[in-house]
């Protein structure tokens, strides 16, 4: 399978802005300091999204970039894709030619994973990653808010 730290990033960077873009738009350096990734290479990926309609940006002070479909409308698939990736567990890409320029014996079971795999990312829309993110940060929250509550009646 060919799913690469670009790829990750790529998701990475969408979900960031799809929870940050509605305070403003949101800049590579605030994506790269709040996830760990540099400005420079987040900068190749956020361009690639963009050629590819998933973000739109805004230049100038307080610019930077906003999802460019509904976080409804796009799927982790198409993030991935929009970078130039996709799914393949073939060793071949696809080609049916990994023994020695013939398909080998199992090369439609790694085709099926492939299909597998992007069936499941197709599935997966950034509002859903946004849905998750969030209800995961809630439910945290509470945990430290009932820590919080547990410690002073203890003290």
């Amino acid at each position: 399978m060919r799913l690469t730290t670009k790829g990750r990033y790529a998701v990475t960077a969408m979900l960031d802005i799809s929870l940050h873009a509605d305070e403003a738009p949101v800049s590579v350096l605030e994506i790269s300091v709040r996830q760990n990734i540099s400005p420079a290479y987040l900068e190749q990926i956020v361009g690639k999204l963009k050629r590819c309609g998933l973000l739109n940006s805004t230049r100038g002070p307080g610019g930077g970039y906003v999802l460019g479909l509904s976080a409804d409308d796009i799927t982790v698939s198409t993030i991935v894709a929009s970078i130039g990736e996709g799914v393949d567990a073939t060793r071949c890409g696809g080609k049916a030619d990994c023994n020695e320029g013939h398909m080998c014996s199992t090369h439609n079971l790694w085709v099926d994973l492939s299909a597998q795999i992007d069936g499941f990312l197709q599935g997966i829309t950034l509002a859903s990653l946004m849905q998750r993110h969030l209800a995961e940060r809630a439910r945290g929250d509470s945990d430290k808010s009932q820590e919080l509550i547990a410690a002073t009646q203890l003290g």
